[in-house]
């Protein structure tokens, strides 16, 4: 059994597990409980909320997320056209559970998205409205921005609306679930098609990403999960059912920000293209590691072609970070700004897939339903579009902080049992200085277990070297490497 499947191996050292985890929030400053008068509010709201006239539940929507989720922001219906394809894509209607101005609406600004802990999650809504009125079980009619997306053939797009409509989805599906249906041909037939052609629309989409230099960075990430009763570290790549249902999301934000741009209202998430000297710099890496990145080949192609199982390979796609930078949301009323390109996505994108899990998503929906409708923007919607990028800034930054302490922690705590032990690690960059000391350090990825971590030295990277596990200390999150003799 790899090590990334072993729980922590003493009492104590689950005991300082949990308190360590416990006092991330203390630590972050990460919300707590809703206030009663949220609550309240969420509750009147709940109650008095109505389906919306337009009634699509008759088409057999299904939702793909990890098996444990409760809430559920996408539901999908593909069908195939004349010429081409339709995505009906449904995305929980948020915007009419939160009344603008009250106490939820502060409270979901204050909070800009859900945090995620191991075996815990601060979410941006209580959970009668994320996980129940709103959130899109399937046999349960509900409230949805349904976006109608025409394809091409070759699975462009020709033309995208959004509205409020009534939905029910036919079905629940985990990611592994999805795929073994998909490869045994076993979905039931109420969905089957629509799983046909989500590999069918979703390799297409990408291979038009492909065509427009649009660039995904799939470098191996660790991650947490409680299974069990423990905590276990793995890395775990996509199933090909992530990825094409990703494209679908895509798809939808690029189409919410073609439609704001027309409209000269919203707020698009933005990221500048690589500067001419991170791009030099990143070029004489991959000539340092071996395979060098010729100026015939987009950077997006030349990344898809890495393969994470080559160690120089696998650092030159940790050294491609410093391309992916300067990512922000860029508000606009009146005149569309100059720089309206996500350098990664190749085009013009917005966030709009995720409304219970992230404020600015909320926003988005009822700008492009208002401008679809040839309506008035709400004005709440207006008001706060300068105020967005600041929230999700700070938002942003808290999660990242938040997720990088819990893998560090659980690391430690598994890791634990196994001090003096040595292991084989890939260098994927350094060295780096070491805080006040002295001495440098250098990135390192070991795959089992699942730990990417700093060894002291200055390594080579490309390398495969054999470090040992010098010190753990649970309680300050320190996993301590040092090469091996």
């Amino acid at each position: 059994m790899p090590y990334s499947h072993i729980g922590v191996r003493s009492s104590a050292a689950e005991q300082s597990l949990a308190q360590a985890l416990a006092a991330l929030s203390e630590e972050f400053k990460l919300p707590r409980d809703f206030a009663p008068e949220v609550l309240t509010e969420v509750e009147q709201v709940i109650a008095a909320h109505e389906l919306p006239a337009p009634d699509l539940s008759a088409l057999p929507f299904i939702t793909i997320d990890p098996p444990t989720s409760q809430d559920l922001d996408q539901a999908m219906y593909l069908e195939r056209s004349d010429d081409g394809y339709v995505v009906h894509y449904a995305i929980a209607d948020v915007p009419s559970f939160v009344p603008a101005g009250g106490p939820l609406d502060a409270e979901t600004r204050r909070r800009g998205q859900t945090i995620y802990t191991p075996g815990q999650r601060i979410p941006l809504h209580p959970a009668p409205l994320s996980e129940g009125a709103a959130s899109l079980f399937a046999q349960q009619p509900r409230s949805a921005y349904v976006w109608e997306i025409h394809l091409a053939a070759d699975g462009s797009q020709s033309s995208a609306t959004v509205r409020r409509a009534t939905v029910q989805s036919v079905a629940k599906l985990g990611y592994e679930e999805a795929q073994k249906m998909y490869d045994a041909g076993t979905a039931p037939a109420a969905f089957a098609s629509t799983l046909a052609l989500l590999a069918e629309i979703g390799t297409k989409r990408i291979a038009l990403e492909r065509a427009r230099g649009g660039a995904s960075l799939n470098v191996p990430a660790q991650e947490v999960e409680f299974v069990d009763g423990r905590y276990v570290l793995e890395f775990r790549p996509n199933l090909p059912i992530e990825d094409w249902n990703a494209q679908i999301s895509l798809l939808t934000g690029m189409a919410a920000a073609s439609i704001m741009i027309e409209g000269k209202v919203g707020i698009l998430r933005t990221m500048p293209t690589p500067d001419e000297e991170a791009v030099a710099t990143f070029r004489l890496q991959t000539v340092a590691l071996g395979t060098p990145w010729t100026k015939d080949i987009a950077y997006g192609e030349y990344l898809r072609r890495l393969n994470t199982e080559d160690p120089k390979q696998l650092a030159i796609m940790h050294a491609a970070t410093s391309l992916f930078r300067g990512a922000t949301y860029t508000p606009f009323n009146g005149t569309v700004p100059d720089d309206i390109m996500q350098a990664a996505v190749a085009a013009p994108y917005a966030h709009t897939t995720a409304p219970l899990r992230r404020l600015v998503d909320r926003f988005v929906l009822a700008i492009c339903a208002a401008l679809c409708a040839n309506d008035d923007v709400p004005a709440w919607a207006i008001e706060a579009l300068m105020e967005l990028p600041e929230i999700m800034s700070v938002s942003n930054q808290l999660a990242g902080k938040v997720d990088r302490a819990a893998v560090d922690t659980v690391e430690a705590a598994l890791l634990s049992h196994l001090l003096g032990e040595e292991f084989d690690a890939v260098v994927v960059a350094g060295p780096r200085s070491n805080g006040s000391k002295s001495t440098p350090r250098s990135s390192i990825q070991i795959r089992v277990p699942a730990v990417s971590a700093y060894c002291e030295g200055d390594l080579t990277p490309g390398t495969v070297v054999r470090v040992k596990l010098a010190a753990v200390d649970i309680a300050k999150r320190s996993v301590t490497f040092v090469p091996a003799a």
